[in-house]
This record gives structure tokens, sequence and C-alpha cells, in this order.
């Protein structure tokens, strides 16, 4: 247990030696202050729970930064993925009457004919929509396709599809802008 509790510290130690110069590495790359010491404490957790009698970590600083560098890189691949929900900006206002018109319950002959014009509208819209961004937003949103199951059927990489869907979203957002002000009166 000494050697463990040795060797613990030994990290820790390692771990402080190489703290300033690890949060401006990734201070420089980030351009946060919080982002690099959230990112340093992700990193200090793994170190510690990473080493072992069994992997030893040798090389602490080259781990640290490898890290580090990993980090930053899924860090970045989250924020690229573009989800619909994410894609709300201010010219576009939040709510959910669009979807509620399209797959709501129509309790009378004025929400059915409601419901029946956006979705000729829709249709038209997706008409004039290039094919690969129809096919991306139509099989995503209208037939429940994952992104997997699309790039699988498609042989096309999930990022992608992920930027032709949200081409289609942008261009049905810009296309159906007056209907949508027209329903909501906004």
């Amino acid at each position: 247990m000494v050697n463990a509790t040795q060797r613990h510290r030994d990290l820790l130690t390692a771990l402080r030696g190489y703290q300033r110069r690890l949060l401006a590495f990734i201070t420089g790359r980030t351009g946060s202050t919080a982002d690099a010491e959230d990112i340093y404490q992700e990193i200090s957790y793994r170190l510690i729970k990473a080493d072992s009698y069994l992997h030893p970590i040798e090389q602490v600083g080259a781990w640290l930064y490898r890290a580090a560098r990993n980090e930053l890189i899924d860090r970045s691949r989250k924020q690229r993925e573009l989800l619909l929900d994410d894609d709300i900006d201010e010219d576009w206002p939040v709510g959910d009457e669009l979807s509620d018109v399209l797959f709501g319950q129509q309790s009378s002959a004025e929400d059915d004919y409601l419901r029946q014009l956006v979705w000729e509208e829709l249709a038209l819209a997706l008409a004039d929509m290039p094919p690969l961004q129809r096919e991306a937003f139509e099989k995503t949103e209208l037939q429940d396709y994952s992104f997997k199951q699309l790039a699988e059927e498609t042989g096309t990489a999930v990022e992608t599809l992920l930027s032709r869907k949200h081409k289609a979203v942008l261009f049905l957002r810009l296309r159906l802008q007056v209907l949508y002000e027209g329903i909501t009166g906004v």
C-alpha cells in the first residue's frame, strides 16, 4: 500500500509541475481560461484514474499533452455536430407551432385545412431543394432514420449528411418564413 500511496503522490507532484505550462497550452487552443481549466481538471482526473500497477504511466508529461490534445479534438467535434434543435437562431422564432400544425391533433375543419396547406407548402419547398439535401432532411426528419442508418444506406459520411441537413433546414426556414409568420401571427 505504501507503494501505491507513493505513486499517487508522485503523480500529483508531476501534475503540479506541468500545471502552468499545460494550462497555457490548452488556453492557447481554446481561447478561454474557463474551458482550459475544465479540460485540465478532466485530464488530471483521467491521469489518476488511468495510472495503475498494471499500466503505470511512465512519461507523465507526454501523457498529459496527448490527453489534452485528444480532449480538445473531442470537444471540437462535439461543437460541430449539427442537430435540428441546435440550429435555432435569432431570426427564426422559437416554438413548436409548425410541428403542432403538422403532427398535432386536429380538432376542427380549420385545423385540417391549415395542416393541408402547410404540408403542400412543405412539399413545394422540398421539391425545389437540391436532391441530396432533400434526402437528408426527409429521411432524418420525416422517416425517422438515424444519421448512422442513412450513412450506411448511402455510403456517405455522417458529417456530410449533417451538413446537408443543416443546409436543408436553412433553406426551409427561408422558404417557409412567410407561412410561419402567417400561422403564428409573429
